[in-house]
């Protein structure tokens, strides 16, 4: 018989209730967060992971996907409720409730840190990609934590400082993703960001936790703070924090870490070992244990107060079936009232798992140029150059590391696909930072069973490769060697990459090392130079006009050589679109002073506004290097016919567009609709997307696709009326970028 979470609160001592509202050490050693239940009441744990790329339950292994930059460069909402739900079935599988993501922050500062782990600068396209992702991980019964609520745009001092935003741009940019995840998808959990917004750190925030959050848009689920995240204990609470994570003190937090070894994966990180300029946790206490015991007895906090923290977690569990459990005998003092009746079904490195992760690198792979150079023909000598290409590039550093059971590198993954493949490195390896553990020990890399019983593939065999060491020279890497190579072969692909980890943020958007000085000498060299760039986002390009191709793959996860593989010899389309704006250098975007990025005496000042990403490009008239939603095809769409008209509900617009396949080979086609504002009586932007559509037409094909926009597609967001529509001429823009408009279309909003 199953537990009904709302009749337990009266049973709960104060103690008790104290017990679920902060954290404590996992006895298991697995999960990233641990609430401990309750035996005496039948109250079981709660367990949470970190998971925006993958699962990364301690010294286990999962599937590691693609960034979510990857994911978002799709533009398929469909793919990304696919990729949450496989998400989910990982999180079950390893027997955890939460897991912890997705991210929905906007890049604003194109140096960020974990800009890999984000969507875009568009707070539309991270809206349904998002949505789409929690909906998938809460569809298998696990619970989806959206973060970091809100204005988290920077690791540099980001416990500290305090993004100085207006009430606009927090509406219109770094809210709508937030607030779709909530109204739309129904998440189960918001997680608040460590920095401060207009000087109030945001475990503190009641305007923005209570007011916004809770009362305005009806949220009814789990606040939790980032772990070591909370600044208080009054205020925290008063404001709507419900949850304190870790809850415990580090040394706590890492049991036995003073004497733990890199061959321990339960207890895989030596405090002493730890740099503080890495991984930088404020020194605080549990605030929402013995401090907020005090704050109820003084009357400083309502006990209501705390049964409404209970209540909410209590809610999770109930959400996600932990209550639907068959009685046992052997209940244990943890909360383990037998076995979980309506369990999720969990699945681990399944096939389908597998030929996702491929599938997301494949279409969020972007093709920035391409003078005829691809695809490949199969028999093309390649030489394959880069410091880091024979190793599949998995991710950022910090709390999204995924350890695979397989992964498969650019030259593994073109050796595989052609016949004659050389390899160089070039130049010295980058150094990519990694905070956790790289490889669990005592884990199958055949077959893993997880508590619901479900199997990994055993048919797989492990691909993974180690980086090794040039064998054709014996001073190690050099551009001659790889000078060499390219002049010898029929084409050159070079592998390049940046280094991006959570704690810091890029000094600059320069490829790292040698590399740009190695893609210019292979260039002169070679007969025809294709560029692969894994990067967190947007990097300078200053041999582009010298090669032939340009495709960037961001952070591809473990398929990442099959899936290059598959789009360099056109086995598959490059079907990505650009999630961000490509400048020239850091001077393009707005976030160039330092009062905006990192910021100076402890505030980033956002002076732009609502003019971030190609809004602030648009409107200062700089011309990208690459604009947002551009990606190129290996067929070519011409847009035939555009026409407006009033919806069948007369509450919006139909936008219709027949979009013909011109080129020789089936491609995919991403229909960008944008608004402009001009009726508005403030600044707008030149253009916002409202909508998209993709298609997938085969040469010579047609479709007629219709995008509807809703009348709130208008508005703009006033500070003294809040959001109103720009009634009057506005204008519909329809193109394949921000830039590439292939029709407009003035409507009067009445």
């Amino acid at each position: 018989m199953g537990l009904d979470a709302t009749t337990l609160l009266d049973d709960l001592t104060l103690t008790e209730k104290l017990r679920l509202v902060h954290g404590a050490t996992d006895p298991d050693g697995r999960a990233t967060g641990y609430v401990p239940g309750n035996g005496r009441v039948g109250i079981p744990p709660l367990k949470l992971v970190d998971g925006p790329l993958g699962v990364r339950a301690m010294g286990e292994r999962a599937t590691a996907f693609p960034a979510s930059i990857t994911l978002a460069a799709a533009w398929n909402p469909d793919l990304a409720r696919e990729f949450g739900t496989a998400l989910g079935r990982e999180t079950a599988a390893h027997d955890q409730d939460v897991l912890l993501g997705p991210g929905v922050n906007i890049i604003r500062a194109p140096q960020g840190g974990r800009n890999f782990e984000y969507y875009s600068e568009d707070p539309h396209l991270s809206a349904r990609i998002g949505v789409e992702t929690i909906e998938g991980i809460q569809s298998t019964g696990v619970a989806a934590t959206v973060k970091h609520y809100v204005a988290n745009n920077q690791e540099t001092n980001r416990y500290e400082v305090s993004a100085d935003v207006s009430e606009r741009a927090l509406r219109e940019i770094y809210l709508p993703a937030f607030r779709a995840a909530v109204e739309e998808a129904d998440v189960d959990a918001v997680m608040t960001a460590y920095n401060r917004v207009n000087g109030v750190h945001m475990s503190d925030h009641e305007r923005l936790l209570a007011d916004v959050l809770k009362d305005e848009w009806g949220f009814d689920g789990l606040v939790v703070s980032d772990w070591w995240g909370t600044r208080s204990t009054i205020d925290a609470a008063r404001a709507g924090l419900d949850l304190e994570m870790p809850g415990v003190e580090l040394s706590e937090y890492l049991p036995g870490a003073d004497t733990a070894s890199s061959d321990d994966r339960n207890q895989d990180l030596d405090l002493d070992d730890i740099d503080d300029t890495l991984m930088p946790v404020p020194d605080v206490p549990a605030y929402f244990g013995e401090p907020l015991r005090d704050a109820i007895e003084s009357g400083a906090v309502d006990e209501e107060t705390l049964d409404e923290k209970v209540s909410r977690v209590l809610s999770v569990l109930e959400s996600t079936g932990q209550f639907n459990t068959l009685e046992t005998d052997d209940a244990s003092e943890h909360g383990g009232t037998g076995t979980n009746a309506d369990a999720p079904d969990g699945e681990l490195d399944t096939p389908a798992h597998r030929r996702l992760a491929r599938d997301i690198a494949i279409e969020g792979t972007v093709l920035l140029t391409n003078d005829d150079a691809l695809p490949l023909a199969d028999t093309d000598a390649v030489a394959v150059i880069g410091p880091n290409a024979d190793t599949a590039k998995l991710g950022g550093g910090g709390s999204s590391e995924v350890s695979p059971f397989t992964e498969t590198g650019p030259r593994s993954g073109i050796e595989s696909r052609a016949a004659d493949v050389t390899f160089e490195r070039g130049v010295d390896p980058i150094a990519e930072s990694s905070f956790f553990a790289d490889s669990p020990d005592g884990v199958q890399t055949d077959a893993v069973s997880d508590t619901n019983g479900a199997t990994a593939n055993d048919s797989y065999t492990d691909t993974a490769t180690a980086t090794d060491t040039d064998t054709d020279n014996d001073t190690g890497p050099n551009i001659d060697a790889a000078v060499e190579a390219a002049a010898d072969a029929d084409c050159a692909v070079v592998v390049a990459q940046d280094d991006a980890t959570e704690f810091t943020d890029r000094e600059s958007i320069a490829l790292p090392g040698r590399q740009n000085e190695l893609i210019a000498a292979v260039a002169e060299a070679a007969d025809q130079t294709i560029v692969v760039l894994r990067t967190s986002g947007p990097v300078e390009l200053p041999w582009l006009d010298a090669v032939d191709a340009v495709l960037e793959t961001w952070y591809p996860g473990q398929a990442d050589g099959e899936a290059l593989a598959a789009v360099l010899f056109g086995d598959a389309e490059p079907g990505g679109r650009l999630p961000v704006t490509f400048g020239r250098s850091v001077a393009d975007y707005p976030t160039a002073e330092g009062s905006a990025f990192p910021g100076t005496d402890g505030v980033a000042r956002y002076d732009e506004d609502v003019f971030v990403g190609y809004r602030y490009f648009d409107e200062h008239e700089i011309e990208p290097l690459f604009p947002f939603g551009h990606g190129l095809s290996y067929t070519e769409f011409e847009y035939e016919d555009v026409t407006v008209s009033e919806a069948e509900d007369e509450d919006g617009i139909d936008v219709t567009i027949d979009v013909r396949n011109v080129g020789g080979r089936t491609g995919k086609e991403v229909i960008q609709v944008y608004v402009g504002k001009p009726a508005a009586p403030v600044p707008t932007p030149e253009r916002e997307l409202a909508d998209f559509a993709a298609v997938e037409l085969d040469a010579g094909e047609s479709e007629t696709v219709t995008v509807s926009l809703a009348r709130d597609d208008f508005a703009y967001y006033d500070a003294d009326d809040g959001w109103t529509v720009a009634t009057g001429p506005n204008t519909i823009f329809v193109g394949s970028s921000s830039r590439d408009i292939r029709a407009t279309a003035d409507v009067t909003i009445q």
